[in-house]
C-alpha cells in the first residue's frame, strides 16, 4: 500500500519563497568598510530574482557553475539563492587556498563566471590566465579597491549596474530534488582539494536540521551573526536556517578581529553567533564589562573547543559555547552538544566536562566507531577507539569526479571521517584525535586534542599545538608548541608542572618550543601539518 502524499520536491526555492512571502520586512546587516548596510528581506528578494535573470543576460548555460570569491556580504547571499534557485549551481572559491589549489578547483569544477569583492582582487589576479573555462568576471565594490575597466580575456560586469540592466525572474521549477545545488572543495587534504556536490534536497533537510531544538535551533526572533566564512562548508547552514526562518542576519564582512565581532554582537544584539575557536579566543576580552544578554547560543567547530575556553565565556557571558561537529562532507552540522535534561542538573563541573564532547549525532545522520579498516562497531564504553564514520541524508556518498573517492567511503556507502573517537554508553561522542594527528609512542596512542586542551587550560597559554616528532626508542613522542599570552612569561619547566597532575607520565610532552602563533589553516583550523614539516629533524633532549 502506497501513501497519498502530494510528491513536492524538497527545493531551496521553497527557503527563499518563505521568507520573501512571510517575512519581508525582517532585516540584513552588513558591515563594510564604511558603516553597516541594511536591507529588507522584501528588497533582498527582489534584487536576488534579478541577479537570476543577470545570469541568464550573462549566457551563463542552465546548470552552469556560478563562482563566488567573497566576503560574507549581502551580495554574497543573493548568490547563496540566485545561483540554485535558477537551476545553476552554486561554487564558493576559498579565498585562503594556495593559488594553485584555486586554479584547480576553478577548472576542475568549470566554472563559468566569477562574482568578486573588489577588496581580494589582488588575491585572485594572478590566477585568471590559469582559468580555462572562466568567460565572466563580476566585480562587487566593497569599499575597498576598484572594478577594472577591463581584463584581458574576459568580460568585465559591475554587480549593481549589471542586476539593475535587467528585471526580476521567475524561478524555473526545479523538477528533481537531487539536482546539484552548491559544491564546496574540501581544505584539509594532501593533494588537491576534493569537491562536494550539495543537492536541494540535502540542503533543505540540513536547513531542517539546523533549525531543530537540539541542534542550534534557528528561529523567526534570532538574530544571526554567521562569523564562520560562507566558502566554508555553506556558512555552516546558518544562511539558508536564517532566511528559512526570517531571523535577521548579520553579515560581518571583511573585518573578523575581535574587537570588529564584538561591536557587532553587542550593538545589533546577535542572539547566535558562530566560528572557530580562534575567533571565540580573539572575541572574548573585547566583550567585557559589556551587554551581551541578548546571545542565547554560541556554536563553536572546525577544531576542538578548549575547556577552558568554553568555561571563560561562560564565567564572563553566562552562556558556554555549544561545540559542534561535522565536515565539508556532511554539510556541515552532524553532531552537536546540546546537554540533555539530566546533564543540565549536573555539577557545574561534570557539565563543563560533557560540553568537551561533540554531543549526540544529529537527528537525520547516523553514526558509527570501529576498528580501523573494519566496518565492525567498537563498544559504546567511553573508552573504545575507533574511526569515526557518517551516513546520512545530507553526508556526501563521493566526491565529484575524483578517482580518489575509494579511500574516503566504505564499501557499503559510509563516510570514513578520518577522525578518530569514543562513544560512552549514552551515545555521546568524543573525537580524540584526527587519524593523521594521532602520536604512536611506543606501544600506546596519545592524542593531541587532549594534551592541548590541558596546555590551553593554563592561564599564561594563548594556543599550543601538539605534534608527534620522530625518537629512536619510541617511534614518536610528543612536541608542545605553545603560544605565551602578550605580556607573560613562562618556561618549559612551568608547562611540564601544569601538566603533571593532568595527564599520564608517558603522554607528557618531551619537550617544549615557544612560538609567536600556531599556523592555521585555511578556514582557521591549526595546520600541525605546517608544524610537523617546521620540526620534521628536530631532536628531543632524550632522544
Amino acid at each position: 500500500m502506497q501513501g497519498l502524499m502530494q510528491p513536492t520536491q524538497l527545493t531551496i526555492n521553497y527557503l527563499f519563497d518563505r521568507a520573501e512571502k512571510y517575512h519581508r520586512e525582517k532585516t540584513i546587516v552588513t558591515a563594510t568598510a564604511t558603516g553597516r548596510d541594511r536591507i529588507t528581506y522584501g528588497e533582498w528578494a527582489e534584487r536576488t530574482r534579478r541577479l537570476g535573470a543577470a545570469f541568464e543576460k550573462l549566457g551563463i548555460s542552465s546548470t552552469g557553475r556560478v563562482a563566488t570569491f567573497a566576503w560574507n556580504t549581502q551580495r554574497h547571499l543573493e548568490l547563496y539563492f540566485a545561483a540554485p534557485c535558477s537551476g545553476r549551481v552554486l561554487h564558493t572559491l576559498n579565498i585562503r587556498l594556495f593559488p594553485e589549489q584555486l586554479t584547480y578547483i576553478v577548472n576542475h569544477a568549470e566554472d563559468e563566471v566569477i562574482f568578486i569583492d573588489t577588496s581580494i582582487y589582488n588575491l585572485i589576479e594572478p590566477l585568471l590566465s590559469t582559468f580555462t573555462t572562466v568567460k565572466h568576471l563580476v566585480f562587487m565594490n566593497d569599499g575597498k579597491g576598484e572594478v577594472p575597466a577591463s581584463v584581458p580575456g574576459f568580460e568585465v560586469h559591475e554587480y549593481e549596474s549589471l542586476i539593475a540592466s535587467v528585471q526580476p525572474m521567475q524561478w524555473p521549477a526545479i523538477k528533481d530534488e537531487n539536482q546539484a545545488a552548491s559544491m564546496c572543495y574540501t581544505s584539509g587534504t594532501t593533494g588537491n582539494p576534493k569537491g562536494v556536490v550539495y543537492h536541494h534536497r540535502s540542503t533543505y533537510l540540513h536547513t531542517m536540521g539546523t533549525m531543530m531544538t537540539d541542534s542550534v535551533g534557528v528561529g523567526e526572533s534570532d538574530i544571526i551573526l554567521p562569523v564562520v566564512p560562507m566558502f566554508h562548508a555553506n556558512s555552516w547552514g546558518l544562511a539558508h536556517a536564517g532566511v528559512a526562518s526570517g531571523a535577521d542576519l548579520v553579515m560581518p564582512g571583511p573585518d573578523l578581529s575581535g574587537p570588529a565581532v564584538a561591536n557587532l554582537i553587542v550593538e545589533e544584539k546577535v542572539t547566535v553567533a558562530a566560528g572557530v575557536p580562534t575567533i571565540w579566543m580573539a572575541v572574548l576580552p573585547e566583550l567585557k564589562g559589556r551587554d551581551t544578554s541578548s546571545l542565547r547560543c554560541i556554536p563553536c567547530g572546525g577544531s576542538a573547543v578548549p575547556k577552558a575556553l568554553s568555561e571563560a565565556y561562560r564565567e564572563q557571558t553566562g552562556l558556554p559555547i555549544l561545540q559542534a561537529w561535522g565536515m565539508t562532507e556532511t554539510s556541515p552540522i552532524a553532531a552537536v552538544c546540546t546537554l540533555s535534561k539530566a546533564d543540565r542538573e549536573l555539577p557545574q563541573e561534570q557539565q563543563a566536562e560533557l560540553r568537551t564532547t561533540v554531543g549526540l549525532i544529529a537527528f537525520g545522520v547516523e553514526m558509527r566507531v570501529v576498528e580501523p579498516g573494519t566496518t565492525t562497531p567498537q563498544p559504546w564504553d567511553g573508552e573504545t577507539s575507533g574511526e569515526l564514520q557518517a551516513s546520512g541524508a545530507w553526508i556526501a556518498s563521493t566526491y565529484y569526479n575524483d578517482p580518489r573517492s575509494g579511500e574516503s567511503f566504505t564499501e557499503d556507502g559510509w563516510l570514513r571521517t578520518g577522525d578518530v573517537a569514543v562513544v560512552d554508553p549514552k551515545g555521546r561522542i568524543r573525537l580524540v584525535d584526527r587519524t593523521k594527528d594521532l602520536i604512536k609512542s611506543g606501544g600506546e596512542w596519545i592524542s593531541s586534542v587532549d594534551v592541548e586542551n590541558e596546555l590551553m587550560a593554563h592561564p599564561k597559554i594563548a594556543e599550543a599545538a601538539v605534534i608527534g616528532v620522530p625518537h629512536p626508542k619510541w617511534s614518536e613522542r610528543p612536541l608542545a608548541c605553545v603560544v605565551v599570552k602578550p605580556g607573560e612569561n613562562l618556561t618549559k619547566e612551568e608547562v611540564i608542572e601544569h601538566l603533571i597532575p593532568r595527564l599520564a607520565k608517558w603522554q607528557l610532552p618531551d619537550d617544549v618550543v615557544f612560538i609567536p602563533e600556531v599556523p592555521k589553516t585555511s578556514v582557521g583550523k591549526f595546520s600541525k601539518k605546517t608544524l610537523r614539516e617546521e620540526f620534521a629533524d628536530y631532536k628531543l633532549p632524550d632522544a
